[in-house]
């Protein structure tokens, strides 16, 4: 269950164990002297928090082995989107905290880190700083650019993720697969699909979706923010969305509000169709005995979208030593594995797996993926880059102002 976002701050805040040496201090130490200063640290990590699998993998494996191994204390502080820890950043700038702040590191990509950039709220300049840092291969624009936005040593990948659908195979053997075929399946289906409102981050991908299709192609939507471009593919996209609104779950009337919501509507069978960002979380469901056994998960033909998560350390965090220390154990190749594990989490790796040890490679080969889970490599045949962020915050107001309404 989510904490509530306003105490947990407030107590946060008030105390939060601070490192003695600031940021630029940091950047001359070796790596033996950073750990030395995070010694005895807390570090507050504001995270989404609504996958119980997820939360328990941060809060007792990760935060076991740091307090083991290096005496910190690892605070998960679970909220609904990234874009409230933002806020909370923003103010604590405007308000002149600038090393005693509540947050010190975010689980974030996309819309928020072009915002912590532009308000220059991100500890930047300190990536090689960590030993685990020669596992990523930053010549790859997928990571080096997180939604168009340069990373440029501000936060650190941990994760890569690909949008799929899930459905029951009992009840649904032949779901569409593509987008001009999920529109008419929709029509012919009438109550039987939803998607959760814009801005929540997987219902906004959807409609990402249909409007690539709107466009003609991802391809036509790449680069810089085009005014242009964009009129005449959201055009087509309002009408689309809301040609299909009355055929939704409750005639369109109404919106789940998180992914979340959205996945109990599927588990409970009134909707036939859920999608995630990490395909891996159908099998996590199954396995819970949430989503029956029949569950199966799928790309489209016309492609869907990937790309990769970060963490963040903001510009006031009094914890920064003991921030680095987490991002490093979470870039390790050992923990790139443990997560990457169906019955852990089943996320996709974000280091090169190449440059790991033959063991770590090994480990890797072995995984068996989970029978409800559509293979990584079975989607990356046909995915599709995520817009630079200046377009994702126009179809989301867009939506809101010509659908959501």
């Amino acid at each position: 269950m989510l904490r509530s976002f306003a105490l947990a701050t407030l107590l946060l805040a008030t105390t939060a164990h601070a490192d003695t040496a600031d940021g630029e201090a940091l950047k001359v130490m070796s790596w033996d002297q950073i750990v030395a200063e995070a010694k005895g640290g807390t570090v507050n990590w504001f995270m989404w928090g609504g996958s119980d699998v997820i939360n328990q993998y941060v809060s007792d494996h990760v935060g076991g082995i740091l307090a083991r191994d290096y005496g910190i204390t690892l605070n998960r502080v679970g909220v609904a989107d990234a874009a409230e820890v933002v806020n909370l950043v923003l103010s604590e700038k405007a308000a002149g905290v600038t090393d005693a702040g509540s947050v010190d590191l975010i689980w974030i990509n996309g819309e928020n880190f072009r915002s912590m950039r532009q308000g220059d709220l991100a500890f930047c300049g300190y990536t090689d700083l960590l030993p685990n840092n020669a596992l990523v291969d930053w010549k790859n624009p997928a990571i080096a650019n997180d939604f168009g936005v340069p990373v440029d040593g501000c936060e650190v990948p941990w994760n890569t993720a690909q949008f799929a659908f899930a459905h029951d195979g009992a009840t649904l053997p032949a779901p569409p697969t593509s987008i001009p075929a999920l529109i008419d399946w929709i029509k012919a289906n009438p109550g039987r699909f939803t998607y959760p409102a814009p801005p929540d981050f997987t219902g906004s991908v959807f409609v990402r979706h249909v409007f690539y299709y709107a466009a003609g192609g991802a391809e036509n939507l790449l680069g810089p923010f085009d005014q242009a471009k964009y009129d005449a593919a959201a055009a087509k996209t309002w009408a689309i969305l809301n040609e299909i609104e009355p055929f939704l779950w409750r005639e369109g009337r109404t919106y789940p509000n998180t992914i979340v919501q959205l996945n109990e509507l599927f588990a409970n069978n009134e909707v036939a169709l859920t999608f995630n960002y990490e395909p891996a979380q159908f099998g996590l469901a199954v396995t819970a005995g949430t989503y029956p056994e029949t569950t199966r998960s799928f790309g489209l033909t016309d492609g869907t979208i990937g790309n990769t998560n970060y963490t963040l350390i903001p510009f006031n965090s009094p914890n920064k030593a003991a921030a680095l220390v987490v991002q490093n154990l979470l870039l390790s190749a050992e923990e790139q594995l443990e997560k990457a594990k169906p019955e852990v989490w089943g996320a996709a790796p974000a280091i090169d797996i190449t440059r790991t040890p033959a063991e770590i490679q090994a480990g890797f080969a072995a995984i068996k993926a989970h029978p409800s889970v559509v293979p990584a490599s079975e989607l990356a045949q046909a995915a599709l880059p995520e817009l630079q962020a200046d377009w994702i915050t126009a179809i989301e107001d867009g939506w809101r102002a010509n659908v959501g309404n």
